[in-house]
């Protein structure tokens, strides 16, 4: 699926429709270039779930934090200074995947070997102008039906 974002307004509130669809030990995984809006999507999904999206940012320093306050814990992993994969593994970060939190990986790209076995995986792109284009593609099942009842949301 792949759909266009006129502006930060719309990919804050497509982070919204996504996190009325999520559960908990669900992985979103965000790919894309510095500036596309991976974090206004993130901040959507938290706000949908309950969190204070102003507590969402993007340091580039902290590799993950927790939002503990909403319907289901947010897990917002910031990968962009990860040297390579084998940095995260000592972290934990499987008991986050498969906590009962919802994870939300920006720089997905960056796990590579340690890429969970199903996620559902979001491509920000610079479309003209401010616009984004938002690709969506999932790995396994309970992500197909994610997608398909995003795909729902949207077009409602």
């Amino acid at each position: 699926m792949q759909i266009r974002s006129h502006s930060a307004a719309n990919t804050l509130n497509l982070g919204k429709i996504i996190a009325r669809h999520l559960q908990p030990k669900d992985i979103i995984c965000l790919k894309g270039e510095l500036g596309t809006g991976k974090t206004v999507l993130t901040k959507g999904i938290a706000h949908g779930l309950g969190v204070d999206k102003s507590k969402v940012t993007s340091s580039s320093f902290v590799l993950i934090r927790q939002h503990l306050e909403g319907r289901v814990p947010l897990y917002h992993f910031d990968l962009y200074r990860l040297k390579d994969a084998a940095c995260i593994s000592t972290l934990g970060y499987e008991e986050y995947f498969y906590d009962e939190g919802v994870s939300v990986i920006e720089w997905a790209e960056r796990l590579d070997y340690l890429m969970p076995a199903e996620y559902l995986m979001v491509e920000l792109c610079y479309g003209a102008n401010t616009n984004r284009v938002i690709k969506f593609s999932a790995v396994g099942k309970r992500y197909i039906s994610l997608l398909k009842k995003i795909y729902e949301n949207i077009r409602h």
